[in-house]
């Protein structure tokens, strides 16, 4: 086991959807002499700028970024690719002599890195996934969501009853091997490769659920509806796991008739709010997270200099 000098450094900054890490680590990047890993599953879609919130060239600023833009909507991106492109970076932004910083929000992903995460070769089986799907659209989310809280109800509350691409492939994994995913995720052994400082954002959940739902009108005037619309266009099929994502799945529910307008606005609201409190919930359970709350959105500076502080303790910069 390398000792903790021996470890090269890793800045990681995560939070829920919607409280402030994109402004908050572009000013770190700049300061830290960084360049950024997106660790957000879904911003590795081109196409897909407006429903990801996905950062644009100005708010970067010149700081550079890494995994977004690298696959087509209808690639199937895999926690275990983004731990294998992640970890490559992380040695070639060092040997640049600059510090990688991993900045996102999907727990498992960046989770996976930091603690160098073992995911098993359990390999695939097409048919029974496409059963299972088949089974959902016959019987519903739910009834899915039920047979995966029979074999493994840690993982049932811990996936959305509409998060069917995860809910499907923890079935595959208990069909395949035997072994639950929570088993597979608790079995991890938590030591990090790396020196690590882990900032988490955190924020009063009312006032973030008021900046979730604001952030969901904004999308839908900034053309989320055009997007998503172009996407069904060009072929891209709901099954894909990229259309599964927030705000592409409910505006695509609309778009062939399914639901109304008020309903799919209300749907992809309350699937977001949900999706912040299990983004809070999964980061509360991490090691090491130092937390910074953000509730005070007018005292940026003062919550700046709060994490800068954080990370030069951590790595011992004066």
């Amino acid at each position: 086991m390398l000792k903790l000098e021996d470890k090269p450094k890793l800045l990681v900054l995560v939070g829920p959807t919607a409280v402030g890490k994109t402004r908050m680590s572009i000013e770190l990047a700049q300061a830290f002499n960084c360049e950024i890993i997106s660790g957000d599953s879904m911003q590795v879609y081109r196409e897909m700028d407006i429903g990801t919130a996905k950062i644009t060239l100005e708010e970067m600023k010149g700081v550079p970024h890494h995994l977004i833009d690298i696959h087509e909507p209808e690639y199937p991106y895999s926690v275990a690719e983004f731990q294998e492109s992640c970890t490559r970076l992380i040695g070639e932004i060092h040997a640049r002599g600059k510090l990688p910083f991993i900045v996102g929000g999907t727990g498992l992903y960046v989770e996976s890195v930091c603690y160098g995460f073992q995911f098993s070769e359990s390999g695939s089986d097409e048919a029974f996934r496409e059963e299972q799907f088949r089974y959902a659209e016959l019987h519903g989310a739910q009834a899915l969501h039920d047979k995966l809280r029979e074999i493994d109800p840690i993982s049932a509350d811990r996936l959305h009853v509409n998060d069917q691409r995860r809910i499907v492939r923890a079935l595959e994994i208990y069909h395949l091997t035997g072994e639950r995913l929570s088993e597979q995720l608790a079995s991890q052994k938590k030591e990090s490769p790396y020196d690590l400082s882990i900032i988490g954002l955190t924020m009063d959940r009312q006032k973030l659920y008021a900046r979730v739902e604001e952030r969901i009108d904004l999308m839908i005037e900034q053309g989320l509806v055009e997007e998503v619309k172009s996407l069904l266009e060009r072929g891209v099929a709901r099954g894909h796991i990229s259309m599964q994502g927030l705000g592409y799945k409910e505006i695509a529910a609309y778009l062939q008739g399914e639901v109304s307008w008020d309903a799919a606005v209300e749907w992809l609201k309350r699937d977001t709010r949900r999706f912040a409190k299990r983004q809070l919930s999964w980061f509360r359970h991490m090691k090491d997270i130092e937390w910074v709350d953000m509730t005070d959105t007018e005292n940026f500076a003062g919550n700046y200099e709060q994490v800068c502080t954080l990370i030069k303790q951590k790595f011992d910069y004066t």
